[in-house]
């Protein structure tokens, strides 16, 4: 249990105790309260608002309830002050022995340190990238790629059980179009001057691939025929090959999901007749006539009757189409059925990775879920907003295999998928965030994934020349661990050290909040300490790890840096991102 479950824990305890005892009353919202390092570390170690969320259902001014869980707190373990500050926090102050503690603690459990049962076993899906299979995935795909991948690692971490879904749009006209284009591309193969694709078909070159592949299999038995006869096989035939393009291309980014759901299977199951009859059978589907959309002209709107899914009364703006003009299922009446399907396998819990071209469609997806479930299941949906695909400064819009957009693969096979993954998570997912192929990979500060991995090189670094200088100390964790940690007494020693301990709690409230960039602020944040403190050692000597005439601190501090490479290695584990050992130039 981290330093920071521990003392909530005994925080929650108290409040307990005075309820029991009837100081306060019972039953209290204690999940309300949080424990975390003050913003100002000259406040203390850690401070809990518990004082100021639990005052109105006790019936006490915030400083008065404060007041009474402070004299209990000064009797706990390892507290050495308690203050009362503004309007009713608590701020305490942990003797340094508990956080040399906890040390010990991080050398123990090696990378798992972090690790946490805050998700109590809940089933998650997380659902992301789910691209039409249209061609290769672009850049653009890859931050949402990234972000969802990591955050079902870090769910994982915090105690979730997950489980990674790509949802496939194998319906629809796209996939007619890819198959009308795949054909062309096939009589290509056969020999055939095509000559320019028509509009409304996909030009890309990468079709070039499905038409030999396909024509390799099948020979000229799709020449000639009519439509009707080859479009199911071709269709088919190019969904499963482009899949096959997705896939390896995740792969190569270190992506695996583990379930690939079928739209086309779920209509051909008739799953989305099924679910708007419940709706129906509900009172939440109705036939109406919608308003025009903003800003369209009345002569362009076509008022007709509607099967309408009562959207509004769930928190959307308007209420929302199900079926099109020629009778045909929208996306939204597949999607609601795809969101049931995932409830029914368990899943209350449901996140979903979009980008930001479908803000519009957030409202109404939620809407349905909270419809379709009867309140049971929820639904987070993160946009990701655009990548800008830079080279030293300048945009970079063409592609060589794609013609009109890079693709995910090529800022893979040029930068390494580490920094691609690293990088999409150095900024809040909904804001837009600049990638430049020449700053990525550079060696400098101003590069996040280089200066955190530096400082888990620099470790390995510390590590070699204590080795040489004392080649018969244990530098092994179980070894280092037995330090005598009492000698971490200089300046910016314990501040490190309380960052470390620090990693548990960041865990949790990342993955509470589905935000895995915080991950990336925390090792930036950490690895920069560590520098600092290097740069302290090369200008006093008395501040270096390796201290070749004083081999007791000498190990305490190694146990120091070792315990910073266990924490960034932890992080770089949940960003799938190895950790090196060494750089080079």
């Amino acid at each position: 249990m981290s330093i920071f479950n521990n003392y909530k824990d005994k925080i929650k305890a108290i409040i307990e105790e005075l309820a029991a005892t009837g100081k306060l009353p019972e039953n209290l919202p204690l999940d309300r309260m949080t424990l975390e390092p003050p913003r100002d570390p000259a406040h203390g170690d850690l401070a809990t608002n518990a004082a100021m969320v639990l005052a109105k259902p006790a019936g006490l001014k915030p400083r008065d309830l404060a007041a009474q869980i402070a004299e209990s707190c000064r009797s706990l373990t390892g507290v050495t002050a308690v203050e009362v500050a503004g309007p009713g926090f608590l701020n305490l102050r942990i003797d340094d022995t508990v956080w040399r503690g906890e040390l010990e603690t991080i050398l123990s459990a090696g990378t798992d340190y972090g690790n946490s049962g805050v998700g109590r076993g809940t089933k998650v899906n997380v659902e992301y990238v789910s691209a039409n299979p249209t061609g290769p995935l672009h850049v653009g795909h890859a931050r949402g790629a990234v972000f969802g991948d990591v955050l079902a690692t870090l769910l994982d971490k915090a105690g979730y059980d997950v489980t990674k879904e790509y949802y496939v749009n194998d319906a629809g006209a796209q996939v007619d179009a890819l198959a009308r284009s795949a054909h062309l591309r096939y009589r290509e193969a056969l020999g055939e001057d095509i000559g320019k694709i028509p509009e409304g078909l996909y030009p890309g070159a990468y079709l070039k691939n499905v038409g030999q592949a396909l024509a390799a299999r099948d020979g000229e038995k799709w020449l000639g025929v009519e439509d009707s006869d080859w479009m199911p096989e071709v269709r088919a035939f190019a969904i499963d090959f482009l899949m096959g393009v997705i896939k390896d291309d995740l792969a190569a980014l270190g992506i695996e999901q583990d379930v690939f759901t079928s739209e086309r299977a779920l209509v051909g199951a008739g799953r989305v007749e099924a679910v708007l009859g419940a709706l129906e059978k509900a009172g939440h589907l109705y036939t109406g006539v919608l308003e025009p959309p903003k800003g369209m002209k009345p002569e362009d709107w076509e008022p007709r009757p509607q099967t309408l899914f009562r959207s509004t009364e769930f928190g959307d703006d308007v209420d929302r189409p199900l079926k099109k003009s020629d009778g045909s299922w929208t996306y939204f009446a597949s999607d609601i059925a795809n969101h049931l399907d995932k409830f029914e396998r368990g899943f209350s819990e449901m996140i979903d990775v979009w980008g930001a071209d479908h803000g519009g469609y957030v409202k109404r997806m939620q809407a349905a879920v909270t419809a379709i479930t009867g309140g049971k299941g929820r639904l987070d949906v993160k946009l990701c907003q655009l990548v800008n695909l830079l080279d030293q400064g300048q945009p970079v819009k063409m592609s060589k295999r794609a013609g009109s957009f890079v693709t995910l693969r090529e800022v893979v096979d040029e930068v390494g998928k580490d920094v691609v993954r690293f990088i999409m998570l150095t900024r809040k997912n909904d804001a837009p965030l600049d990638f430049d192929l020449a700053k990525v990979t550079e060696q400098s500060r101003d590069n996040p994934v280089f200066y955190v991995q530096y400082a888990h090189a620099r470790h390995h670094s510390v590590l070699r020349q204590a080795a040489e200088t004392f080649p018969d100390m244990d530098l092994s964790d179980s070894g280092l661990a037995s330090a005598d940690l009492q000698r971490l007494d200089a300046e910016d020693e314990l501040p490190l050290l309380k960052m470390m301990a620090n990693w548990p709690r960041i865990v949790e409230s990342a993955a509470e909040a589905h935000e895995p960039h915080r991950i990336a602020f925390y090792l930036y944040d950490l690895a920069g300490a560590f520098h600092a403190l290097w740069t302290k050692g090369k200008e006093d000597a008395s501040l270096r790890f390796v201290l070749p005439d004083n081999a007791e601190t000498t190990r305490a501090r190694l146990a120091l840096v070792r315990g910073l490479a266990i924490v960034i290695a932890s992080g770089l584990t949940i960003f799938g991102v190895e950790p090196v050992e060494e750089l080079r130039a």
